[in-house]
């Protein structure tokens, strides 16, 4: 049901039915507000107008009774029988004239204001009081009126003088305030009416009225008892009916009142414009039928194609670019298929490039290592089942990335597609499928060989790569180190294979012994340099290495002037782990920066500690290629001496030729940085690198270092003592202090000496020492030399 009412064409008919029933919904109550509203206003217009009209029907009953009572008034007959005190033809006249105009009440009352002749004793003595008044504003005005209550009712009286010529008397006539004139006041208007009265302050009672008794009885408890002012009552309830209601005071004295109420139902106002609103509420249901209708329809013609593309969009997920698809419209749903089909085809051919993309390498067309995976994976399920096995060869090149620095990326380039048309043609189409698995590394798969097959293979693929390749009229001479791994004997996956392979064939590339065969013993040599890595950094945060010096003997003088800097791991479990089991490993991995960031702080601490104690000893500390490449090594060696308050004169930085070598430029730039900080520069081991002379004279250099290869035996070997004379001459000649490592015996000393050269270092002067140890020594050394 979620799924149906999310749907488009659904989605599509709510949104047109919702709308259609919010807009006539808002128009339904705007209407009814205003209908109400209009009502309302309406009607309490109509109260204002009724409140005149009431007081226009009893002005007009007042002026009925003045004009019967001045006709009564000019009677011959009845002025005579006033003359002769005629009272029986007195009474008898007041009484048929009061008849003929309707009048309860007809008297004749003398100059001084006393009823003298009437048509009913009793009212007349509920009127005396008012007569008297009314003899006093017709004595003004030539007539009067007013309304009174006799006997709890009102009564409309009017008062006219009898003049003959002079006024002789006067003539009153009273009629009730009754249902004739509600009824007449209901006949002009839709008003109900009700006349109520209170005696002696207490509640209404209904007099006279329109309404239902009950209503009545409802509407004279709902007014206040002293309310006597002309007001309007808004929106009450009687009955079954909402009314609005006017309040006319009529008359007053000392007992009793009455009160007019008009009243107009609100609710038989407004019926007319409910019946309207009805039907609009009707007429909205029907145009919400009628709509939901035609919207279905419209929503469906949108939502079948939109239905069409999305089920061919989930064909497209499941790979299916086959499928035509059969909408032929002319409008946006159209263009929308349309454009659809052409996104298919291109997907389809855009998937046809990403497929080859990610399982061939493009620059040799070999398979790349994700496809090579995945054949292994179905070769080795092969074997499995067939009980047969399967080897993987991997080689990477020789000096690769030589050629690449010398020669150029693009010439590395046509080297490798070379090296592919290389093994496509030696391995053959034996079911051995060669693959490029990234750089210069290169695999094959041997599905159904055994070991020596395998070895066999490697053995042709290498004696082929011995032949020198011409590319672009130069020539290369490439060989490599290829391992070799096999199902079942070794591993059982892909995975497993590929990761032993790859161990054989860097224990290949390291000992230059062209293919190796994995063994368990190579894969734990891994996993303890694994080890050792991990090792390091939990020596270097909880302070394992330890700085020890070796001092250097000046021949000229015979002090000790400088010492190197050299590291040492004093490792919880193993002991004392010497140098050359580690420092390597740190600078394959790059930990060897961290290394050479902490021995540099250690030598700055230990070389303050010996100023402050008098002793002005140079430490070497040595670079390696890594921390040559990195741009930032100056300023963190600047912070460094900043932090122990050491100069940068106390120190001289070593570096051999092939650390110079590897990237030239980036190397020379660190090396003008540090030395312009003022630390000294030394090539270390000079005489077995590559270097060029006309690129080491370019360097910022101030010490040649003998490699210890060369003065070991130079005391037996001429050919060592003429390279030790020789490098001593040049770096006389070039301008540099030359030092010899490895002074093992007093006859080295001597010949270095004899040869000119400056600085001596080595077992027969000093082993190296605990830093902390050096002070004691030199105080033991100098000792030794005055005796």
């Amino acid at each position: 049901m979620h799924m149906r009412f999310h749907s488009l064409k659904n989605r599509i008919v709510f949104l047109f039915i919702s709308l259609l029933l919010a807009l006539q919904l808002v128009s339904y109550f705007a209407i009814g507000n205003a209908i109400d509203s209009n009502a309302r206003n309406a009607i309490h217009e109509e109260l204002r107008l009724s409140e005149k009209i009431f007081s226009r029907l009893l002005e007009q009953n007042a002026q009925k009774l003045i004009q019967g009572a001045t006709l009564l008034s000019k009677d011959y007959a009845f002025r005579e029988a006033i003359g002769t005190h005629d009272t029986e033809t007195i009474v008898s006249t007041l009484l048929n004239h009061g008849q003929r105009l309707g009048a309860d009440l007809t008297m004749l009352v003398d100059l001084e204001g006393k009823i003298t002749a009437t048509s009913s004793d009793t009212l007349a003595r509920g009127l005396q009081k008012s007569v008297s008044v009314l003899i006093q504003q017709a004595g003004k005005q030539g007539h009067a009126s007013s309304t009174d209550m006799v006997d709890g009712k009102p009564y409309q009286m009017v008062m006219v003088p009898i003049l003959a010529p002079v006024t002789i008397s006067w003539v009153a006539m009273a009629i009730p305030v009754d249902s004739k004139l509600i009824n007449d006041m209901r006949e002009l208007s839709q008003l109900q009416i009700s006349l109520l009265t209170s005696v002696n302050g207490q509640a209404w009672t209904p007099h006279i009225s329109t309404l239902g008794q009950s209503d009545a009885n409802a509407l004279a408890q709902m007014l206040p008892a002293n309310s006597w002012r002309t007001e309007i009552l808004r929106d009450f309830e009687l009955g079954d009916s909402y009314y609005s209601a006017s309040i006319l005071p009529l008359v007053q004295n000392e007992k009793s009142k009455t009160i007019a109420v008009l009243q107009i139902s609100i609710s038989e106002a407004v019926a007319p414009y409910k019946q309207l609103q009805r039907n609009l509420l009707i007429l909205t249901v029907l145009g919400g039928i009628l709509a939901t209708i035609i919207s279905a329809v419209t929503a469906g013609r949108i939502a079948g194609p939109v239905r069409q593309l999305a089920d061919q969009a989930r064909r497209l997920g499941a790979g299916d670019y086959q499928t035509p698809i059969n909408i032929q419209r002319k409008d946006e749903i159209g263009d929308l298929a349309t454009s659809f089909s052409q996104m298919r085809d291109a997907i389809a051919q855009r998937e046809k490039e990403i497929s080859h993309l990610a399982y061939w390498d493009t620059l040799t067309n070999l398979p790349n290592r994700t496809l090579f995976t995945n054949m292994l994976d179905d070769a080795i399920r092969q074997a499995g089942m067939r009980v047969s096995t399967c080897y993987v060869l991997m080689m990477d090149l020789d000096r690769f990335k030589h050629v690449n620095d010398v020669m150029g990326h693009r010439f590395g380039d046509l080297l490798l597609q070379q090296v592919a048309v290389i093994l496509n043609s030696e391995l053959g189409t034996n079911n051995i499928k060669p693959a490029r698995l990234g750089g210069d590394e290169f695999a094959a798969m041997l599905p159904g060989v055994s070991q020596n097959e395998a070895m066999q293979v490697a053995e042709k693929i290498l004696l082929a790569l011995e032949k020198p390749i011409t590319i672009e009229d130069q020539t290369v001479d490439i060989g490599a180190g290829i391992g070799i791994a096999g199902y079942p004997e070794h591993a059982s996956d892909a995975a497993s294979l590929l990761s032993r392979t790859e161990v054989a064939m860097y224990v290949a590339k390291q000992l230059k012994n062209g293919a190796v065969i994995y063994s368990p013993e190579i894969d734990k040599s891994s996993q303890q340099n694994l080890s050792l890595l991990s090792d390091m950094r939990a020596a270097l945060e909880h302070k394992q290495f330890r700085l020890y010096v070796q001092p250097k003997l000046s021949l000229h003088t015979g002090q000790i002037v400088a010492a190197e800097a050299l590291v040492r791991w004093i490792h919880p479990e193993r002991n004392f782990i010497f140098p050359d089991q580690f420092i390597p490993f740190a600078e394959q991995t790059g930990f060897i920066r961290q290394l050479t960031h902490w021995v540099m702080n250690a030598a700055a601490a230990a070389s303050r500690d010996w100023q402050r104690a008098g002793l002005n000893i140079k430490l070497s500390v040595n670079i390696s290629t890594r921390d040559l490449l990195d741009q930032e090594l100056p300023s963190k060696f600047s912070g460094i001496l900043q932090q122990h308050q050491v100069a940068a004169s106390s120190f001289c930085l070593e570096i051999t030729e092939s650390a110079i070598m590897d990237d030239p430029v980036r190397a020379h730039q660190t090396l003008d940085r540090l030395h312009a900080m003022g630390m000294e520069l030394s090539i270390d081991d000079f005489g077995t690198g590559y270097s060029s002379l006309a690129y080491l004279k370019r360097l910022p250099v101030d010490e040649l270092k003998i490699d210890k290869s060369f003065v070991l035996k130079m005391e037996k070997n001429a050919d060592d003592t003429k390279i030790v004379k020789s490098t001593i001459d040049l770096g006389h000649n070039m301008g540099l202090r030359v030092v010899a490592e490895g002074v093992e015996n007093a006859e080295v000393i001597s010949l270095l000496t004899e040869l000119g050269c400056d600085h001596a270092q080595g077992y027969h002067i000093a082993k190296p020492m605990p830093a902390s140890d050096l002070p004691a020594w030199l105080v033991e050394w100098n000792q030794h030399q005055t005796i």
